[in-house]
């Protein structure tokens, strides 16, 4: 199969987040658990950004010992010799260095040409070849970039030695069919294109992100860097449970990775925690509702068999079981199961009594609590049972 590689940005990307701030310790706990994942390359941090940061990398660089250990930079000779400097422990050493592409960041943003900027991708690359030949070079707002421009751009950088060419969707901006289409030029106007591998690093603006990854990788890219829980500036990053899961569920597809996504849940609760940032209920895979059912369609299918209303087991992805959530949209079946999981063996015509006084029950309550079926059974009978 197709190995794809995952690229984790959780401490650099990820950390962007306002009040997501990590020290030291707790980016390098953080490392040592991706690294356990099975995360390919952990982007560290910048270390030209702060003292802090420089620590960091440096730090997690003596920490990590089977994945790569990436820094970022600008196209800045300073950055690039800082990003070397803290990157000196690391057993796999890359510096992730780049500029923008886009004609508006070239305008706006430089105030500069496209020649000029060309000649400084080249340059940074150069400066980086100093320091390690493990380089990714980052085309800033490639999504925003013209296809003819950005080819000239990857072709000369791979030439001065970039081993991997990140094709960001900076702004979110890309439809999945454009950003795969892109991918896919560029493997066929890129004349040197099998001496790197496409990087796939896409944001969530319009909610496209894991979508724009998995249509990257169709078309020919090989690494997808993302972040736990799809932490990220602004509207966030390709989520990185979403797209290990997607690949493992679409054998289709024919890719695979390294990461054991029995940790993705506990690992997920984890940044969670660190960053203290909240993961929504209802998002993919790692969310609190991922596999809970109240809808009394669904729960009586979920119970008849849980593939009707579940693709993926909760025990592949480390999460707690599947839950029947009782409220007043379910049915008599999920509430014979409640019943029956709390040790009440009551009949088919007992349930449709006390089905009676649940609906009243839920309708006055978000959710039925076990504690409120215990007093319900407790005070049962066929005899004297009165629904109030």
């Amino acid at each position: 199969m197709n190995k794809i590689i995952i690229f984790d940005t959780t401490l650099r990307d990820g950390e962007q987040v306002p009040g997501c701030k990590l020290n030291t310790k707790e980016k390098i706990e953080l490392a040592l658990d991706l690294e356990r994942l099975g995360v390919d390359v952990i982007e560290a941090g910048f270390p030209i950004s702060s003292p802090g940061d420089f620590a960091s990398v440096n730090e997690i660089s003596k920490s990590i010992t089977n994945a790569t250990v990436c820094a970022l930079s600008r196209a800045v000779e300073k950055d690039i010799q800082v990003a070397g400097e803290a990157l000196k422990y690391a057993r796999r050493p890359r510096i992730h260095t780049g500029i923008g592409t886009s004609d508006l960041h070239i305008k706006s943003k430089f105030n500069s040409t496209r020649e000029e900027i060309l000649q400084r991708a080249i340059q940074c690359v150069k400066w980086a070849g100093n320091f390690t030949d493990n380089i990714e070079f980052y085309a800033e707002d490639a999504g925003r970039t013209d296809n003819d421009y950005l080819a000239k751009v990857i072709e000369a950088v791979i030439k001065a030695g970039a081993t991997t060419v990140n094709i960001p969707d900076t702004t979110g901006y890309c439809l999945p069919h454009q950003y795969g289409e892109k991918i896919a030029y560029l493997i066929n106007h890129v004349p040197n294109i099998d001496k790197a591998v496409i990087s796939c690093h896409c944001h969530n603006d319009l909610g496209l992100a894991t979508a724009n990854s998995i249509a990257g990788i169709i078309h020919g890219a090989r690494q997808i860097e993302c972040t736990i829980n799809g932490l990220g500036e602004r509207a966030g990053n390709t989520s990185l449970e979403e797209v290990v899961m997607i690949i493992k569920q679409h054998k289709d597809l024919n890719f695979s990775t390294n990461i054991d996504a029995t940790q993705l849940n506990p690992m997920s609760r984890k940044v969670s925690d660190v960053m203290r940032m909240p993961v929504q209920p209802n998002k993919a895979i790692v969310g609190s509702n991922a596999f809970s059912h109240s809808s009394g369609i669904h729960q009586d299918g979920f119970l008849k068999n849980a593939e009707t209303y579940e693709i993926i087991n909760p025990v592949e992805v480390g999460a707690d079981d599947s839950k029947i959530v009782l409220t007043a949209r379910s049915g008599r079946s999920a509430l014979a199961h409640r019943f029956k999981k709390l040790g009440y063996d009551f009949t088919r015509n007992d349930v449709d009594v006390l089905y009676n006084w649940f609906l009243q029950v839920a309708d006055s309550k978000k959710e039925i609590e076990d504690s409120d079926l215990n007093t319900l059974a407790k005070n049962y009978t066929k005899k004297n049972f009165v629904t109030t």
